[in-house]
């Protein structure tokens, strides 16, 4: 079984030398020490959200601090082609569950995306709120995932800010159940380069307005679905993500 993964300081995990000590505290300590009940001898990781591992043994294990002997040091590069999972907010927690497995799955980064036909509204203080949310979102699921990279949060965009987004942006995949090609169909057909950004494109439950069409296929979106069934917007970003990890080689 892989080590139980804590956050520790990002300066503090830059700056650690093997041989050396570090301590975990605050949430991170009790964390450890109450919720997984690490013990002294016991190994864990400790990273930094930006890529560096440390494998450690624990030397001291109290709710306020845990202390750590490090072992070895890792550290994971940057991917080359680098996966936002661009998803309209969706009523209940539906938005919320697809950014928590694409976390799991390895996304680069998420976008929240206030699409016209979207129910739920970010607006102001909720913005601010819905941002905060995804942030401890992706934080949580890349912890137990034991992730070194905590995917990167956007600010929430409307369509035409989308639009703009996306002029900037290598490749963009726009999931939609009435594309003619497979994702799959579509990646034999033009496989997509090793470098930049691909953006996965998930829109609200009441589908993508025929404007937001015409507008993602101007920036360059190409439309492709996953299947004949039809997936909720919960499951449609993850299960593209599956796909294209085995397709760009992550897996």
């Amino acid at each position: 079984m892989t080590n139980h993964a804590f956050f520790g300081d990002p300066a503090e995990v830059r700056a650690a030398v093997t041989g050396g000590t570090l301590t975990l505290i605050g949430s991170e300590a009790h964390h450890a020490a109450t919720v997984k009940r690490v013990v002294p001898g016991e190994t864990i990781d400790v990273v930094d959200g930006e890529g560096r591992r440390l494998s450690c043994t624990v030397a001291k294990a109290t709710p306020a601090a845990v202390v750590v002997a490090v072992d070895k040091m890792s550290f994971d590069p940057p991917p080359g082609m680098r996966i936002v999972l661009v998803q309209a907010l969706a009523k209940g927690d539906r938005a919320e569950l697809a950014v928590e497995a694409a976390t799991e799955l390895g996304v680069d980064g998420v976008l929240p995306w206030q699409a016209d036909r979207s129910i739920v509204r970010w607006r102001a203080e909720k913005a601010a709120k819905g941002h905060a949310k995804w942030q401890s979102l992706v934080r949580t699921a890349s912890k137990q995932s034991r992730r070194t990279r905590v995917p990167e949060v956007f600010g929430v965009l409307d369509s035409k800010g989308l639009g703009n987004w996306l002029s900037g942006v290598e490749h963009a995949l726009l999931l939609h159940e009435e594309a003619t090609e497979s994702l799959a169909d579509y990646w034999n057909r033009a496989p997509l380069g090793g470098t930049g950004t691909l953006a996965v494109i998930v829109g609200p439950e009441g589908g993508i307005s025929p404007h937001e069409l015409e507008m993602l296929a101007a920036t360059g979106a190409v439309p492709v679905q996953l299947g004949a069934n039809v997936l909720r917007a919960s499951t449609a970003g993850p299960a593209a993500i599956a796909v294209l990890n085995h397709l760009i080689g992550r897996w």
